[in-house]
């Protein structure tokens, strides 16, 4: 299932007739249609497509959630710099370097399966990084992740993003507040007091997934106690990425990297040459 939305540059999407100009390294697709039931992906599509936003619960085992929570609190040890991150909350950037336990969230085959369906094939990971909001933190302003781009709305999100709940996500730690069908409010419509919000109130090993146009923010922790989540954006094959991966992994991390996350790093090439290095695909690089 594709989404109809045309790309705001008039691009197509990839299909058949784009050609692979690559010959040892071919293009290579997500893993994730062989491994989510369609009933789910289509259950996870009707929500995205009318509210802006799906939950999608018990993605992640007692043990996995216990081992992601252990590895991450021993890296998290500064605030924020500004309001926007948070003066009272902390930040890991660029995970895939500093630890790898957090992998499985990046690539999980349920998160693909939706970017596989609403952005191009090559689709690249724009930022991995760890939220912990600390007691006392106010909420965040609202925003949209692809705000950046500058590129008209209402459109189709240029990007996608995730907040994984590795603490309980509830309304008095900061559960992250979404604004329902935002995603396609168009250019100087901002949230307004009248606005509907929803807080992503989520068990541990859940996950909330959202396109890039939708409005949202970090709630305010009221509690005694911090709320761990992790999130991953994703973005089209041909914009930029908010963390410049290849300066921030090394060439050993990458070569222990599967398959999907070597190309959503950027060691893929999006058809017939984006993403080339010297006029050979990026892979070689792994070689020397």
């Amino acid at each position: 299932m594709q989404n109809s939305h045309p790309t705001p540059t008039g691009l197509k999407r990839q299909g058949p007739g784009r050609p692979d100009l690559a010959g040892t390294y071919k293009a290579t697709r997500s893993t994730a249609i062989d491994k989510v039931d369609p009933d789910d992906l289509a259950r996870d599509l009707a929500a995205v497509e009318s509210e802006g936003y799906v939950i999608i619960e018990g993605l992640l085992s007692n043990d996995e959630i216990s081992a992601i929570r252990a590895e991450l609190l021993t890296m998290l040890d500064h605030t924020g710099r500004n309001d926007f991150e948070g003066h009272l909350t902390q930040r890991l950037y660029s995970m895939p370097e500093k630890t790898r336990v957090t992998d499985k969230l990046i690539e999980h085959p349920r998160i693909l399966a939706l970017l596989d369906s609403l952005l191009m094939p090559g689709y690249l990971l724009s930022q991995a990084q760890a939220i912990n909001i600390l007691p006392g933190e106010t909420e965040q302003a609202p925003h949209a992740d692809d705000g950046f781009y500058p590129v008209p709305r209402p459109r189709a999100g240029l990007s996608a993003a995730t907040v994984w709940a590795i603490d309980p996500f509830t309304e008095d730690n900061g559960a992250t507040v979404v604004f329902p069908r935002s995603q396609t409010w168009p250019d100087g419509r901002v949230p307004r007091a009248e606005d509907e919000t929803v807080q992503a109130v989520m068990a541990p090993g859940s996950v909330v997934f959202y396109p890039g146009t939708l409005w949202h923010g970090g709630g305010a922790n009221r509690s005694d106690a911090a709320r761990l989540g992790v999130t991953c954006q994703y973005c089209e094959p041909w914009l930029r990425t908010q963390e410049n991966f290849f300066l921030s992994l090394s060439k050993d991390t990458i070569r222990s990297m599967t398959e999907d996350m070597k190309r959503m790093v950027g060691y893929g090439v999006y058809p017939p040459f984006i993403g080339m290095v010297n006029g050979m695909h990026p892979k070689r690089k792994l070689e020397e």
